[in-house]
């Protein structure tokens, strides 16, 4: 009895999934559907490259990650008129929260105009969540803007503050009174990267200061949408999703200790300390740990995902204790793996959440945890075929499976307990 309490988590803990508008939704036009049309065979002939050397146990052929079709995201998991469904799996699974995200270019598909039509379309979507007793959490923002933003400059134009802050006041002013957990957004240091560094998303260019633009607008944009919100409902809680890695070194020579200590400024607090002071909570995605000798990323990689990303759920531990000095809620907000044999899943999502617990009985103040994804989704730049979700989504027919790692999670959310 005395080992079982240890393992409690926390009265009213949040336990659910997310999702992301654009990699679930489908039948939509924004800057990632026109950039897809215009990548979608360079990507195909590119996958090649990378076609699971590190783990011998994926069994995806060549022709699928070679298919251009793999790479535009059409439908999607058509989770825009299936939204009731899939939350009824969410319930089943007994989750008691969802975080989910307003597609931007559904709202304002014109500069300057709204679509009431899609206003009434996500106001239907938190009523099913609150029908099922579920907390929704929406995400303002999560790597997708309207086509017309783009042609601006996207958010390395000069007014994106302006027309971020607009959209932002529309929305919340429609949606504040059913939601009381605001992200504002998902992952900034990711999306200024990939487009602004090492030129794979969207922008593609190698520009550091574009680079460095970005990374200020998605600043200030947090800070005014926290305004903005604020005053809508002063009781709704705002924070932001960041990514953040666990870096290692691996011996402590003075060099791999500088090279720790300028990436976690870099890549993991940097973002935090510009708007830790304007933030009610902290959303935190785990997918990454980054052993270094000598240099960066020279992890074992005893376990890995199909994407050959690293398993090491130790370091949500680490992370978890260094959140620990904002002195804030802390929600993780995603960590997941692309798992389409199911099986690694249910021994990740346990071994994570046996480190987050640890972090809790010292003393860390998690409220939350939201697996990624609840549905298999298009994974940006990487299509359909890695494959995440809690549920197993059949392309071809949409027909959703639950996967035996689900109902594993489904117990613990049901029992608070690990």
């Amino acid at each position: 009895m005395k080992n079982n309490q240890k393992q409690k988590f926390p009265h009213g803990f949040y336990w659910g999934a997310a999702t992301a508008a654009h990699q679930v939704e489908g039948g939509n036009k924004n800057d990632w559907t026109k950039w897809e049309e215009q990548n979608a065979q360079r990507l195909a002939g590119k996958k090649e490259k990378i076609v699971f050397t590190i783990d011998p146990t994926k069994d995806y052929s060549d022709p699928e990650v070679k298919n251009p079709s793999n790479y535009i995201s059409s439908i999607a998991c058509d989770h825009y008129n299936r939204f009731a469904e899939d939350f009824d799996i969410a319930k089943k699974l007994n989750h008691n929260a969802h975080r989910f995200s307003i597609e931007w270019s559904r709202i304002e598909p014109e500069e300057g105009k709204f679509d009431e039509r899609e206003i009434e379309h996500y106001k239907q979507v938190i009523e099913a969540l609150k029908d099922r007793n579920i907390e929704p959490f929406a995400t303002l923002w999560h790597f997708s803007s309207p086509v017309w933003l783009s042609e601006k400059g996207g958010w390395n134009g000069q007014r994106v503050i302006m027309y971020f802050s607009r959209y932002v006041e529309k929305i919340v002013t429609a949606l504040s009174p059913q939601v009381k957990f605001w992200i504002t957004i998902n992952e900034p240091q990711i999306y200024t990267a990939l487009c602004y560094l090492t030129g794979e998303w969207l922008a593609q260019k190698k520009n550091p200061v574009a680079h460095h633009r970005v990374f200020s607008h998605f600043v200030e944009a947090h800070l005014q949408a926290y305004k903005i919100i604020k005053k809508c409902n002063p009781q709704a809680k705002v924070g932001a999703a960041k990514n953040l890695i666990d870096f290692e070194v691996a011996g402590n020579n003075p060099w791999n200790i500088l090279l720790k200590k300028i990436g976690r400024w870099w890549g993991d607090y940097r973002y935090l300390d510009l708007i830790k002071n304007d933030a009610d909570f902290i959303g935190f995605n785990y997918y990454f740990h980054n052993r270094i000798n000598w240099w960066f990323n020279r992890n074992e990689n005893k376990k890995v995902s199909d994407l050959g990303w690293e398993l090491y759920p130790e370091g949500l531990y680490n992370i978890l204790m260094d959140l620990k000095k904002y002195n804030k809620p802390i929600y993780i907000t995603e960590s997941g793996l692309a798992d389409a044999k199911d099986a690694k899943r249910e021994w990740y999502i346990k071994e994570t959440l046996k480190n987050a617990q640890k972090a809790i009985s010292s003393g860390v103040d998690v409220r939350g945890h939201f697996y990624w994804s609840l549905l298999d989704n298009f994974e940006w730049n990487k299509g359909f075929w890695p494959r995440f979700g809690l549920v197993e989504v059949n392309y071809k027919t949409l027909e959703r499976k639950i996967r035996k790692s689900a109902l594993a999670y489904a117990e613990i959310c049901k029992n608070n307990f690990i």
